[in-house]
Protein backbone atom coordinates (compact mmCIF):
# COMPACT_ATOMS: atom_id res chain seq x y z
CA UNK A 1 0.00 0.00 0.00
CA UNK A 2 1.08 3.57 -0.87
CA UNK A 3 -0.03 7.38 -0.32
CA UNK A 4 0.78 8.75 -3.78
CA UNK A 5 -0.44 12.38 -3.11
CA UNK A 6 -2.11 14.47 -0.29
CA UNK A 7 -4.35 17.72 -0.69
CA UNK A 8 -5.87 19.40 1.70
CA UNK A 9 -8.07 22.54 1.23
CA UNK A 10 -9.03 24.69 4.71
CA UNK A 11 -7.76 22.16 6.93
CA UNK A 12 -6.78 23.33 10.32
CA UNK A 13 -3.28 25.15 9.23
CA UNK A 14 -3.10 25.09 6.12
CA UNK A 15 -5.54 26.85 3.24
CA UNK A 16 -4.21 24.99 -0.03
CA UNK A 17 -1.81 22.53 0.03
CA UNK A 18 -1.03 19.97 -2.22
CA UNK A 19 2.22 17.07 -2.20
CA UNK A 20 3.21 13.72 -4.53
CA UNK A 21 5.20 11.21 -2.57
CA UNK A 22 7.65 9.47 -4.74
CA UNK A 23 9.91 7.85 -2.13
CA UNK A 24 8.81 5.36 1.00
CA UNK A 25 10.14 8.06 3.35
CA UNK A 26 8.20 11.64 3.35
CA UNK A 27 10.10 14.31 5.71
CA UNK A 28 8.05 17.78 6.90
CA UNK A 29 10.67 20.23 8.06
CA UNK A 30 9.17 23.72 9.59
CA UNK A 31 9.30 25.60 12.90
CA UNK A 32 7.07 24.52 15.49
CA UNK A 33 3.88 26.01 14.82
CA UNK A 34 3.93 26.02 11.01
CA UNK A 35 1.66 22.80 10.79
CA UNK A 36 3.94 19.72 10.21
CA UNK A 37 1.55 17.78 12.50
CA UNK A 38 -1.42 18.76 10.67
CA UNK A 39 -0.14 17.17 7.16
CA UNK A 40 0.10 13.53 9.14
CA UNK A 41 -3.24 14.48 11.29
CA UNK A 42 -5.01 14.70 7.53
CA UNK A 43 -3.31 11.03 6.44
CA UNK A 44 -4.72 9.53 9.92
CA UNK A 45 -8.37 11.25 9.10
CA UNK A 46 -7.75 9.14 5.85
CA UNK A 47 -7.34 6.04 7.82
CA UNK A 48 -9.49 6.24 10.65
CA UNK A 49 -12.30 9.14 9.47
CA UNK A 50 -11.13 11.43 12.24
CA UNK A 51 -7.37 13.17 12.98
CA UNK A 52 -5.34 12.45 16.17
CA UNK A 53 -5.16 15.99 17.39
CA UNK A 54 -8.49 17.05 18.01
CA UNK A 55 -11.79 14.79 17.82
CA UNK A 56 -13.94 17.38 16.86
CA UNK A 57 -14.40 17.69 13.26
CA UNK A 58 -15.90 21.49 13.30
CA UNK A 59 -12.56 22.89 15.40
CA UNK A 60 -10.53 21.48 11.99
CA UNK A 61 -11.64 23.76 9.60
CA UNK A 62 -9.41 26.47 9.04
CA UNK A 63 -10.53 29.76 11.06
CA UNK A 64 -13.15 31.60 9.16
CA UNK A 65 -13.60 29.17 6.38
CA UNK A 66 -17.20 27.08 6.09
CA UNK A 67 -15.48 23.71 5.00
CA UNK A 68 -12.32 21.46 4.75
CA UNK A 69 -11.65 18.41 2.45
CA UNK A 70 -8.59 16.07 2.73
CA UNK A 71 -8.13 13.90 -0.36
CA UNK A 72 -5.66 10.88 -0.89
CA UNK A 73 -4.75 9.24 -3.70
CA UNK A 74 -3.66 5.72 -3.09
CA UNK A 75 -2.09 2.52 -4.61
CA UNK A 76 -3.34 -0.79 -2.86
CA UNK A 77 -3.03 -4.12 -4.04
CA UNK A 78 -1.84 -2.37 -7.00
CA UNK A 79 -5.45 -0.96 -7.49
CA UNK A 80 -5.84 2.99 -7.50
CA UNK A 81 -7.96 4.21 -4.87
CA UNK A 82 -9.31 7.79 -4.12
CA UNK A 83 -10.33 8.47 -0.38
CA UNK A 84 -11.68 11.95 0.83
CA UNK A 85 -13.19 13.37 3.65
CA UNK A 86 -15.28 16.91 3.62
CA UNK A 87 -17.33 18.87 6.08
CA UNK A 88 -19.11 21.81 5.90
CA UNK A 89 -19.79 23.93 9.32
CA UNK A 90 -22.76 22.43 10.61
CA UNK A 91 -23.45 19.33 8.42
CA UNK A 92 -22.46 16.15 8.88
CA UNK A 93 -19.09 14.78 7.48
CA UNK A 94 -18.92 13.15 4.39
CA UNK A 95 -16.31 10.57 3.51
CA UNK A 96 -16.08 8.66 0.21
CA UNK A 97 -14.04 6.30 -1.24
CA UNK A 98 -13.93 6.62 -5.02
CA UNK A 99 -16.35 9.01 -5.16
CA UNK A 100 -19.05 6.46 -3.22
CA UNK A 101 -20.29 7.44 -0.02
CA UNK A 102 -20.26 5.22 2.71
CA UNK A 103 -23.06 4.26 4.53
CA UNK A 104 -21.06 3.98 7.92
CA UNK A 105 -17.61 5.22 8.72
CA UNK A 106 -17.14 1.75 10.35
CA UNK A 107 -17.07 0.08 6.75
CA UNK A 108 -13.74 2.00 6.13
CA UNK A 109 -11.52 1.28 9.23
CA UNK A 110 -8.94 -1.27 8.67
CA UNK A 111 -9.07 -1.06 4.77
CA UNK A 112 -5.94 1.61 4.91
CA UNK A 113 -3.84 1.19 7.79
CA UNK A 114 -2.27 3.26 10.08
CA UNK A 115 0.72 3.11 12.65
CA UNK A 116 1.21 6.67 14.08
CA UNK A 117 4.37 7.26 16.95
CA UNK A 118 3.13 10.96 18.68
CA UNK A 119 4.50 12.34 21.94
CA UNK A 120 1.10 12.57 23.13
CA UNK A 121 1.09 8.40 22.89
CA UNK A 122 3.06 8.41 26.36
CA UNK A 123 -0.27 8.36 28.19
CA UNK A 124 0.11 4.60 26.86
CA UNK A 125 2.64 4.26 29.66
CA UNK A 126 2.12 7.37 31.58
CA UNK A 127 -1.91 7.19 31.99
CA UNK A 128 -4.52 5.12 33.26
CA UNK A 129 -5.51 1.26 32.04
CA UNK A 130 -8.48 3.03 29.65
CA UNK A 131 -5.39 4.32 27.43
CA UNK A 132 -4.11 0.83 27.03
CA UNK A 133 -7.75 -0.51 26.42
CA UNK A 134 -8.17 1.77 23.86
CA UNK A 135 -4.62 0.95 21.97
CA UNK A 136 -5.64 -2.23 22.06
CA UNK A 137 -9.08 -2.03 20.47
CA UNK A 138 -7.67 0.10 18.21
CA UNK A 139 -5.12 -1.94 16.51
CA UNK A 140 -7.42 -5.12 16.72
CA UNK A 141 -10.30 -3.44 14.90
CA UNK A 142 -8.22 -2.65 12.16
CA UNK A 143 -8.34 -6.22 11.04
CA UNK A 144 -11.41 -7.90 12.73
CA UNK A 145 -14.55 -5.82 12.02
CA UNK A 146 -17.16 -8.32 14.32
CA UNK A 147 -14.58 -7.12 17.14
CA UNK A 148 -15.38 -3.42 16.71
CA UNK A 149 -19.35 -4.50 16.18
CA UNK A 150 -18.87 -6.51 19.44
CA UNK A 151 -17.34 -3.63 21.34
CA UNK A 152 -19.54 -1.51 20.44
CA UNK A 153 -21.97 -3.36 21.33
CA UNK A 154 -20.80 -4.08 24.98
CA UNK A 155 -20.04 -0.71 25.36
CA UNK A 156 -23.93 0.20 24.79
CA UNK A 157 -25.07 -2.19 27.21
CA UNK A 158 -22.65 -0.99 29.93
CA UNK A 159 -24.18 2.33 29.61
CA UNK A 160 -27.95 1.44 29.89
CA UNK A 161 -26.85 -0.89 32.39
CA UNK A 162 -24.91 1.82 34.76
CA UNK A 163 -27.90 4.10 33.74
CA UNK A 164 -30.26 1.82 35.71
CA UNK A 165 -27.95 1.03 38.29
CA UNK A 166 -27.93 5.06 38.77
CA UNK A 167 -31.95 5.27 39.19
CA UNK A 168 -31.77 2.90 42.43
CA UNK A 169 -34.25 0.33 41.01
CA UNK A 170 -34.53 -3.52 42.19
CA UNK A 171 -35.79 -5.21 39.41
CA UNK A 172 -33.73 -7.99 39.40
CA UNK A 173 -34.98 -9.19 36.36
CA UNK A 174 -33.89 -5.94 34.33
CA UNK A 175 -30.39 -6.44 35.69
CA UNK A 176 -30.37 -10.29 34.23
CA UNK A 177 -31.73 -9.53 30.85
CA UNK A 178 -28.79 -6.70 30.92
CA UNK A 179 -26.42 -9.05 32.61
CA UNK A 180 -27.11 -11.79 29.88
CA UNK A 181 -26.60 -9.31 27.10
CA UNK A 182 -22.76 -8.55 28.54
CA UNK A 183 -22.01 -12.13 28.70
CA UNK A 184 -22.63 -12.61 25.16
CA UNK A 185 -20.17 -10.12 23.98
CA UNK A 186 -17.79 -10.18 27.11
CA UNK A 187 -16.11 -13.59 26.16
CA UNK A 188 -15.42 -13.22 21.97
CA UNK A 189 -13.68 -9.35 23.05
CA UNK A 190 -11.23 -10.84 26.03
CA UNK A 191 -10.44 -13.79 23.36
CA UNK A 192 -9.76 -11.27 20.73
CA UNK A 193 -7.24 -9.30 23.22
CA UNK A 194 -5.83 -12.58 24.54
CA UNK A 195 -4.78 -13.63 20.85
CA UNK A 196 -3.61 -10.33 20.16
CA UNK A 197 -1.50 -9.76 23.35
CA UNK A 198 0.23 -13.30 22.35
CA UNK A 199 0.81 -12.29 18.52
CA UNK A 200 1.86 -8.98 20.11
CA UNK A 201 4.33 -9.46 23.11
CA UNK A 202 7.37 -10.94 22.27
CA UNK A 203 7.59 -8.66 19.33
CA UNK A 204 7.39 -6.31 21.31
CA UNK A 205 10.57 -7.67 23.66
CA UNK A 206 12.21 -8.08 20.30
CA UNK A 207 11.83 -3.99 19.41
CA UNK A 208 12.95 -3.18 22.55
CA UNK A 209 16.01 -4.81 22.59
CA UNK A 210 17.26 -3.37 19.36
CA UNK A 211 16.31 0.06 20.55
CA UNK A 212 17.94 0.36 23.95
CA UNK A 213 21.26 -0.71 24.89
CA UNK A 214 20.30 -1.64 28.54
CA UNK A 215 19.71 -5.76 29.39
CA UNK A 216 15.94 -5.40 31.49
CA UNK A 217 13.48 -7.56 30.12
CA UNK A 218 9.90 -6.51 29.18
CA UNK A 219 6.94 -8.08 28.96
CA UNK A 220 3.02 -7.27 28.61
CA UNK A 221 0.62 -8.99 30.93
CA UNK A 222 -3.10 -8.93 30.08
CA UNK A 223 -5.10 -7.93 33.14
CA UNK A 224 -8.54 -9.25 33.00
CA UNK A 225 -11.17 -10.27 35.13
CA UNK A 226 -12.06 -13.06 32.69
CA UNK A 227 -8.51 -14.56 33.52
CA UNK A 228 -10.10 -16.24 36.77
CA UNK A 229 -14.27 -15.92 36.52
CA UNK A 230 -16.30 -16.44 33.88
CA UNK A 231 -18.48 -13.18 33.08
CA UNK A 232 -21.59 -14.59 34.63
CA UNK A 233 -19.14 -15.53 37.91
CA UNK A 234 -17.82 -11.83 37.76
CA UNK A 235 -21.00 -9.44 37.28
CA UNK A 236 -22.87 -11.92 40.12
CA UNK A 237 -19.96 -11.09 42.72
CA UNK A 238 -19.94 -7.81 42.31
CA UNK A 239 -23.57 -6.94 42.08
CA UNK A 240 -24.21 -5.38 45.23
CA UNK A 241 -20.99 -3.05 44.90
CA UNK A 242 -22.54 -2.27 41.86
CA UNK A 243 -25.51 -1.58 43.49
CA UNK A 244 -23.55 1.04 46.41
CA UNK A 245 -21.48 2.49 43.56
CA UNK A 246 -24.20 3.08 40.90
CA UNK A 247 -22.06 1.65 37.48
CA UNK A 248 -20.90 -1.62 36.44
CA UNK A 249 -17.36 -2.22 38.90
CA UNK A 250 -16.30 -5.38 36.44
CA UNK A 251 -16.22 -6.62 33.38
CA UNK A 252 -13.79 -6.30 29.91
CA UNK A 253 -14.03 -2.67 30.18
CA UNK A 254 -11.92 -2.65 33.07
CA UNK A 255 -9.15 -4.78 31.43
CA UNK A 256 -5.65 -3.36 30.98
CA UNK A 257 -2.56 -4.45 29.20
CA UNK A 258 0.45 -3.76 31.87
CA UNK A 259 3.44 -3.35 30.69
CA UNK A 260 6.06 -4.56 33.07
CA UNK A 261 10.25 -3.83 33.37
CA UNK A 262 12.06 -7.15 35.18
CA UNK A 263 8.66 -7.88 36.70
CA UNK A 264 7.82 -4.51 37.87
CA UNK A 265 4.91 -2.32 36.80
CA UNK A 266 6.53 0.53 34.45
CA UNK A 267 5.51 3.32 35.86
CA UNK A 268 7.26 2.31 38.92
CA UNK A 269 10.52 1.10 37.83
CA UNK A 270 11.27 3.06 34.40
CA UNK A 271 13.35 6.26 33.33
CA UNK A 272 11.92 8.70 30.62
CA UNK A 273 14.44 7.35 28.36
CA UNK A 274 13.02 3.50 28.93
CA UNK A 275 9.46 4.66 28.59
CA UNK A 276 10.38 6.45 25.35
CA UNK A 277 12.00 3.08 23.95
CA UNK A 278 9.06 1.08 25.25
CA UNK A 279 6.57 3.49 23.67
CA UNK A 280 8.27 3.35 20.02
CA UNK A 281 8.70 -0.91 20.71
CA UNK A 282 5.14 -1.37 21.47
CA UNK A 283 4.13 0.70 17.93
CA UNK A 284 6.85 -1.05 15.94
CA UNK A 285 5.19 -4.57 17.26
CA UNK A 286 1.93 -3.24 16.88
CA UNK A 287 3.36 -2.33 12.71
CA UNK A 288 3.85 -5.82 12.59
CA UNK A 289 1.40 -7.59 13.65
CA UNK A 290 -1.24 -5.77 11.44
CA UNK A 291 1.20 -6.11 8.44
CA UNK A 292 0.82 -9.87 9.25
CA UNK A 293 -2.65 -10.14 9.81
CA UNK A 294 -3.86 -7.60 7.00
CA UNK A 295 -1.56 -9.07 4.40
CA UNK A 296 0.09 -5.33 3.57
CA UNK A 297 2.64 -2.87 5.13
CA UNK A 298 0.55 0.14 7.42
CA UNK A 299 1.73 3.23 6.69
CA UNK A 300 4.21 4.54 9.50
CA UNK A 301 3.61 8.24 10.58
CA UNK A 302 6.51 9.54 13.33
CA UNK A 303 5.80 12.98 14.59
CA UNK A 304 8.29 14.64 16.43
CA UNK A 305 9.87 11.51 17.37
CA UNK A 306 13.35 12.53 17.57
CA UNK A 307 13.07 15.19 20.51
CA UNK A 308 14.28 13.57 23.91
CA UNK A 309 15.64 10.74 22.08
CA UNK A 310 19.63 10.12 22.33
CA UNK A 311 22.14 9.19 19.85
CA UNK A 312 22.10 5.48 20.36
CA UNK A 313 17.90 5.30 19.74
CA UNK A 314 18.29 7.42 16.75
CA UNK A 315 20.42 5.62 14.99
CA UNK A 316 18.66 1.71 16.28
CA UNK A 317 15.52 3.24 14.87
CA UNK A 318 17.04 4.62 11.81
CA UNK A 319 18.81 1.63 10.81
CA UNK A 320 15.49 -0.49 11.35
CA UNK A 321 13.79 1.66 8.64
CA UNK A 322 17.12 1.54 6.28
CA UNK A 323 16.64 -2.44 6.00
CA UNK A 324 13.31 -1.65 4.58
CA UNK A 325 11.48 -4.20 7.05
CA UNK A 326 8.65 -1.05 7.29
CA UNK A 327 6.62 -0.02 4.35
CA UNK A 328 5.59 3.95 3.48
CA UNK A 329 7.22 6.05 6.09
CA UNK A 330 6.02 10.40 7.10
CA UNK A 331 8.17 11.89 9.61
CA UNK A 332 7.85 15.21 10.76
CA UNK A 333 10.84 17.13 12.39
CA UNK A 334 11.51 20.95 13.66
CA UNK A 335 15.10 20.34 12.83
CA UNK A 336 16.13 19.99 8.77
CA UNK A 337 19.68 19.41 9.32
CA UNK A 338 19.13 16.53 12.10
CA UNK A 339 16.87 14.45 10.07
CA UNK A 340 18.59 15.21 7.03
CA UNK A 341 22.01 13.53 8.35
CA UNK A 342 20.16 10.83 9.84
CA UNK A 343 18.75 9.66 5.98
CA UNK A 344 21.68 10.19 4.63
CA UNK A 345 23.92 8.28 7.29
CA UNK A 346 22.35 5.13 6.54
CA UNK A 347 21.64 6.43 2.81
CA UNK A 348 17.77 6.24 2.43
CA UNK A 349 16.12 8.26 -0.09
CA UNK A 350 13.46 10.63 0.76
CA UNK A 351 10.91 13.34 -0.39
CA UNK A 352 11.38 16.40 2.06
CA UNK A 353 8.87 19.51 2.13
CA UNK A 354 9.68 22.36 3.88
CA UNK A 355 6.69 24.48 5.85
CA UNK A 356 6.86 27.70 6.74
CA UNK A 357 5.07 29.48 9.52
CA UNK A 358 2.18 31.58 8.49
CA UNK A 359 1.19 34.88 10.26
CA UNK A 360 -2.63 33.23 10.83
CA UNK A 361 -2.46 29.72 11.93
CA UNK A 362 -4.67 28.70 14.92
CA UNK A 363 -3.47 24.82 15.35
CA UNK A 364 0.02 23.00 15.06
Amino acid sequence: MELKSLSLVNFRSHRDAAYNFTEDVAVFTGPNGAGKTNVLDAIHYLSFCKGFLNPTDSQNIHLGEPFFLIEGKFKLNEKNEQISCGLKRGQTKIFKRNSKEYAKLSEHIGLFPLVLIAPTDIVLISGGSEERRKFTDTVISQFDRNYLEHLIRYNKIVQQRNAFLRQGQNDRSMLEVLNMQLCRYAPEIYEARKSFLNRIAPLFSKYYQILSSHNEEVSLVYDSGLNEYPMEDLLERSVERDRVMQYTTEGIHKDDLEIRVNGFPLRRYASQGQQKSILIALKLAQFDVMAELKGIKPLLLLDDIFEKLDQDRITALMTLVSQQHFGQIFITDSHPERVTDILGSIDCPYDRFSIELLQQTSQD
